[in-house]
Order: structure tokens, then sequence, then C-alpha cells
């Protein structure tokens, strides 16, 4: 079963409550598996790339500490003031 077909059968099946919030803890569980499995590729010093969320811009940096949650990355900006970066582990690839 493919993305999308499963999708539509969330949307248009009589799912319960209960079964819904089954779905939402299987999504949940898995994303954090994801976290894990990134931030075990990040150290400090790694050069790495992501997307700006809202200018959709690529933001270039090294990661200065890993986090729980977020990945601190200092944006890399020549002369200029360097910029610290909060980032979900998941969003990050290595520049």
């Amino acid at each position: 079963m493919d993305i999308n077909e499963l999708c539509r059968k969330i949307r248009f099946s009589n799912y319960t409550n209960d079964e819904l919030n089954m779905l939402g803890n299987a999504i949940r569980y898995r994303r954090s598996l994801l976290t894990e499995e990134k931030k075990d590729f990040l150290f400090p010093g790694l050069h790495v790339k992501f997307t700006h969320s809202r200018n959709g811009k690529v933001v270039t940096g090294v990661v200065e500490k890993v986090n729980r949650k977020f990945v601190i990355v200092r944006e890399n900006r020549g002369n200029l003031l360097a910029t610290n970066w909060r980032v979900p582990a998941t969003m990050l690839e290595r520049a």
C-alpha cells in the first residue's frame, strides 16, 4: 500500500477516535526514531544545510551543538556576524 492509498483510506473510513489516536501514536513514534537515527550522524564541526521553512532559502552552516530535540547550527556568512539557528535534526543534510 502506498502513502496515497493509506491517506485515502484514513480520510474515508469510519475509524473511531481511539483508532485515530493509535495511528497518531504510531506516527509520533516513527518520527522519534527518524530523529534519533539522524542525530547519530550529527556532531559538532559537521558542515550541514537545510531549507528555511518560510522563505525557501537554503542555509549552510556548521553544527555547534546537538541537543535532545534541536541542533544548533552556525550559519556561514563570510565576514558578517554569524547567525545561530535551532533546527530539527530531521531537516539537516550534509553540505
